[in-house]
């Protein structure tokens, strides 16, 4: 009997053990952010339109980015709410659609590349995740 009942305790105190200490270690992970790594630099985007690939290239700097798409280039300004979120509005818009600022969050990064969230300013229901890698 004392037998069975130290077992018993030692399977339940192992199996709490093992809960706890992932639990323990899955809270303790934080997706790596050095976003003022993508600051500056030359970028590339790639995306699916109707089951075409589209590729936009762009330029950054602080304040500024030049885009190049579909052999039209465009530039817009920077304002950076923080390390990883910033605020991209066109300076020369075409048209209504195009006045509206674009905000836009990087949620995690990589070397090279990062993942990042974006929406329309004031229309967050409508967001939309992509991944950016740095070319040069």
């Amino acid at each position: 009997m004392k037998t069975n009942l130290l077992r018993y305790i030692v399977d339940k105190f192992s199996f709490i053990s093992i809960i706890f200490f992932s639990i323990f270690f899955i809270s303790c992970y934080n997706a790596e952010r050095n976003c003022t790594d993508f600051h500056y630099g030359e970028f590339e985007f790639k995306t699916y339109v109707e089951g075409v690939e589209k590729i936009s290239k762009f330029k950054r700097n602080n304040d500024f980015e030049i885009e190049i798409f579909e052999d039209k280039t465009d530039s817009a300004k920077i304002k950076w709410i923080s390390d990883c979120e910033f605020i991209l509005t066109k300076i020369n818009p075409l048209n209504n659609q195009e006045k509206k600022p674009i905000s836009i969050k990087i949620i995690s990064t990589y070397k090279n590349s990062y993942t990042f969230e974006y929406h329309l300013v004031g229309n967050k229901k409508n967001t939309q995740r992509g991944v950016v890698s740095k070319i040069n």
